[in-house]
């Protein structure tokens, strides 16, 4: 069977494009066997990209990268069609552990840290999946140097911790694995303006420096668009537009609809946009 995406390329089946670290291929998940999520959901991620994956509240983002991770059998959900591939293996049949070990991280929203150990403690935990043939403590040092707020707070509890450091913290926590992918669900969630911006250029950091591949979920597409190389938008489960990351911040429907942008170039309130009737010229 071959499958296409939302511009009609070829998507479902194929063997993986060289240098491709993840590709999901036709995927649609249900929710307690009644609740269609995604609805034929195709994309990749090449090797040591950062890909955006972009689109408002509701449209199946956060049940993308739980479909990657393995997680959607804690909340009663499935893969009912299509495969996730990472290097060109299936691992939609593989439980969450197995998927941590095989090198894919996933920073969920809302952080997730154990806020009554210290942040040292924290990370330490995160080093159980570890593929790196250093020390502990050379895993902790490269953590430290991206991250050098987490180490005068590393015998903090880490449920004091601000929210930009616990941001930071989880953050660190999945790099202590030293995976091959790095997926980030909504990390600007609830920071201060300033903390947004230090996150993002601690992301770009990453994927140039480590480097890191990364998929990023989030709602503030002016920043993730800002490091991205490539991005995808969804609405109701699918993939709707995609394309380059500096193409995309041009596309007039992205400019009005995610970043508050008019036609003219002026700048609407993020109210005005909400209620607006989308014209949706991607479909």
């Amino acid at each position: 069977m071959v499958a296409r995406t939302s511009n009609g390329r070829s998507a479902d089946l194929a063997p993986p494009a060289a240098g491709e670290a993840l590709a999901l291929n036709n995927i649609e998940v249900i929710y307690d066997q009644v609740i269609l999520v995604l609805r034929g959901l195709s994309l990749t991620v090449g090797m040591g990209e950062i890909v955006a994956l972009l689109g408002s509240n509701g449209a199946g983002k956060s049940t993308t990268l739980k479909a990657i991770s393995g997680l959607l059998s804690s909340e009663d959900g499935e893969i009912t069609q299509g495969q996730i591939l990472h290097r060109g293996e299936r691992i939609d049949t593989l439980d969450a552990a197995q998927i941590v070990r095989r090198g894919l991280s996933l920073v969920m929203e809302g952080r997730r840290i154990f806020e009554h150990l210290t942040a040292e403690e924290n990370l330490r935990a995160g080093a159980y999946a570890r593929r790196a043939n250093g020390t502990l403590q050379e895993e902790l040092d490269v953590v430290y140097e991206y991250f050098p707020r987490l180490h005068e707070r590393r015998r903090q509890t880490a449920g004091y911790l601000s929210g930009g450091e616990q941001q930071m913290l989880a953050i660190g926590r999945a790099l202590m694995a030293r995976p091959e992918l790095l997926m980030l669900d909504e990390p600007s969630l609830g920071l201060a303006p300033k903390l947004v911006t230090e996150i993002f250029e601690i992301i770009r950091r990453l994927n140039e420096e480590l480097p890191a591949t990364i998929l990023v979920v989030e709602q503030n597409a002016r920043l993730a668009l800002e490091v991205a190389h490539r991005g995808y938008v969804m609405e109701n489960g699918r993939i709707v537009l995609d394309g380059p990351a500096d193409e995309l911040a041009k596309n007039p429907d992205v400019q009005e609809f995610y970043l508050g942008l008019t036609e003219s170039g002026e700048r609407r309130s993020y109210r005005d946009v909400k209620h607006y009737k989308r014209r949706k010229r991607w479909l």
